[in-house]
């Protein structure tokens, strides 16, 4: 009969300590979860915790860059959906899936991305999910959807853009036609009629 291992694959511990950081630190706040109740809540020795990450700032990276990779898998799963050349149905998709995955996970966005601000603002002009958006408008702009000089201008402004109205409405409300508006105002930049 084989032996069990011993131990988990260094990816699966890396998980499991960022899976007990990301919940400590929406409970407790990141200043005030020490690294000891990290490793502990991902049952692993303190020694683990330094094979992985040099301190809970680098924990924070890494959950940033999970947010980004959440948001981009809804994204992915909602604009596969959508045929290959409806390049309306896809835009439609890839910004109402920003808002949606913006909303699912917006506990995880302000803790590492207002709590625990980023070193520098490089994310707003250079992140995967800018990257895919300008593979998109890019894609159909190719295949004469959309006129654009420059997709990735585009991307950057319309990012940022729903970017700040997903923020307002979770402060101040009004997210109720938020997708709708969102596409819309997507449409119009790339030059769709709208409704």
């Amino acid at each position: 009969m084989p032996s069990k291992p011993r131990t988990k694959p260094a990816d699966e511990r890396r998980d499991d300590l960022m899976n007990a950081a990301e919940r400590l630190f929406l409970e407790h706040g990141v200043a005030a979860t020490t690294i000891e109740q990290i490793t502990s809540g991902a049952g692993v020795a303190k020694g683990s915790f330094y094979l992985h990450f040099t301190a809970k700032e680098d924990v924070v990276a890494a959950l940033r860059l999970r947010f980004a990779e959440r948001v981009g898998g809804i994204i992915t799963s909602a604009v596969d959906r959508v045929a290959g050349d409806d390049w309306r149905g896809r835009l439609a998709a890839w910004l109402t899936a920003c808002a949606q995955g913006y909303a699912t996970f917006a506990s995880l966005h302000d803790m590492v991305f207002h709590d625990v601000p980023p070193p520098t603002h490089a994310g707003l002009a250079d992140n995967p999910l800018i990257d895919g958006l300008t593979q998109l408008l890019a894609a159909g702009d190719a295949a004469g959807a959309w006129r654009l000089e420059d997709p990735r201008f585009t991307a950057v402004f319309l990012f940022n853009a729903l970017h700040g109205v997903i923020l307002d409405a979770g402060r101040y409300g009004g997210s109720a036609a938020l997708a709708r508006r969102i596409v819309d105002h997507g449409f119009r930049l790339v030059g769709l009629p709208t409704g």
